[in-house]
């Protein structure tokens, strides 16, 4: 670079100049680059779905046209919608047990600016966050605010959940504690046991703080409708009623209706938070549309639809997610170097890729998990994202996502898979 260059580099701000971007939309954008080229991918990395597969509920989809064609397209209210609060009210009270009054209630354009604005009304530079590894984007957003990372690393003896033990540690002083159930990336679940020691714990530290900030829990529930099996959802205000001056839900239809372009998120939470969150949601815009506001106010209140879309829409995750599973449970019983941990909940599956140091049959050693993920991308065609991404350490696991995956191409991917690491010395 000549002086004349260096001399007029441009500088942004701190912010601009280190966050990095989404590194899983970047893999996707790239997987799709490689699908338009001609390559057959099968493509597992985004927690997203293909509406061919997994469309919206029709009545969702029938109030959203409704509410265009009545031209409900002006703002909505900063705080959403009294008719959206009042159903997300009543949708909480009835399929979870905890009340929630309407100024209690935020409405958003999907989850993240739920997450945003829960930092920015809780956090100040320095203060310590408490969050998983591996898990989505927390330390993003605590590089947003300046916080102090306080990341726990968890492990498959845990099903990736962390633990009171794991947390009591660095507990004190903090100010917010990230939790999420059913867990993006893993799939898996708190129990009750594990969620209540963690309730505890957060108890028993505001207990002792009789002055300054106290600690906060940002508990995303997002997936907690798409639990499999016996698996049921805890949450803390449902096991320690006390915790409700101290906990903030991130919610929405998102996930659980398969309505991530729809956009419409909500946070649940003590007054005093959710009204310091709408002063800033208020710069940002990051309002739910208005007709989609409508459509799921509607929407909401329709048990029976609702009960029979979820029966539909679980099944149809388990049978995808439970045929991958098999499938590395008979990789694994033949000896290869993988593993999976059984399907709990959400759209992921947790898959172990335990190649490094393996060798491939042009020689190349597999010295670092990178290799191991464009080797199976290469040679598999599946692409799946490691939990690298999610701020683990060096972890040879991935999350898999069924979100965009055709029933009938898994036997021909678990095939393939298996084809690569026939071909690994």
């Amino acid at each position: 670079m000549n002086q004349t260059s260096a001399e007029n580099k441009v500088v942004l701000s701190n912010l601009a100049e280190t966050l990095i971007g989404s590194v899983i939309v970047k893999m996707n954008s790239d997987i799709r680059d490689l699908m338009s080229k001609g390559e057959n991918i099968y493509n597992l990395t985004i927690g997203d779905f293909d509406p061919s597969i997994f469309p919206i509920p029709a009545e969702l989809e029938e109030e959203i046209v409704y509410a265009y064609r009545k031209h409900l397209t002006n703002y909505p209210l900063g705080e959403g919608e009294l008719d959206l609060r009042k159903a997300v009210a009543h949708f909480i009270q009835e399929r979870q047990g905890i009340s929630y009054k309407t100024d209690e209630i935020l409405i958003t354009s999907g989850g993240r600016p739920v997450i945003y604005t829960v930092f920015r009304a809780v956090v100040d530079k320095g203060d310590k966050v408490i969050y998983p590894v591996p898990s989505w984007n927390n330390n993003h957003y605590v590089h947003f605010t300046q916080g102090e990372h306080c990341p726990i690393e968890t492990t498959a003896e845990t099903n990736f959940m962390p633990t009171a033990e794991m947390i009591a540690p660095h507990i004190e002083g903090a100010t917010l504690l990230c939790l999420n159930s059913p867990l993006n990336p893993t799939g898996t679940t708190f129990s009750e046991e594990q969620l209540k020691g963690i309730c505890e714990l957060v108890i028993r530290e505001n207990e002792k703080r009789t002055e300054g900030k106290k600690l906060y829990i940002m508990y995303d529930q997002i997936y907690w409708l798409l639990t499999f099996g016996n698996i049921t959802h805890v949450d803390p205000v449902s096991l320690y009623p006390q915790l409700k001056d101290y906990t903030i839900y991130v919610d929405g239809i998102s996930k659980c209706f398969a309505a991530t372009g729809v956009r419409v998120g909500w946070a649940l939470g003590p007054a005093l938070v959710i009204n310091k969150m709408k002063a800033i949601l208020s710069h940002i815009g990051a309002w739910a549309p208005m007709p989609e506001q409508k459509a799921t106010a509607k929407f909401l209140g329709q048990k029976g639809t609702i009960d029979q879309y979820l029966k539909h829409f679980k099944a149809e995750v388990l049978e995808r997610c439970t045929k991958i599973y098999d499938g590395f449970m008979k990789l694994k019983k033949e000896g290869f170097a993988v593993d999976a941990i059984t399907p709990q909940a959400a759209i992921y599956l947790s898959i172990q890729l335990n190649l490094k140091g393996k060798k491939t049959a042009s020689g190349q050693v597999l010295e670092k998990q990178s290799d191991v993920t464009a080797y199976i991308l290469q040679e598999a065609k599946l692409a799946v994202v490691p939990f690298q991404v999610f701020g683990a350490s060096d972890s040879s696991w991935y999350r898999l996502s069924v979100g965009n995956c055709k029933k009938e191409e898994i036997n021909e991917m678990m095939a393939k898979l298996k084809a690569a690491l026939e071909k690994l010395s």
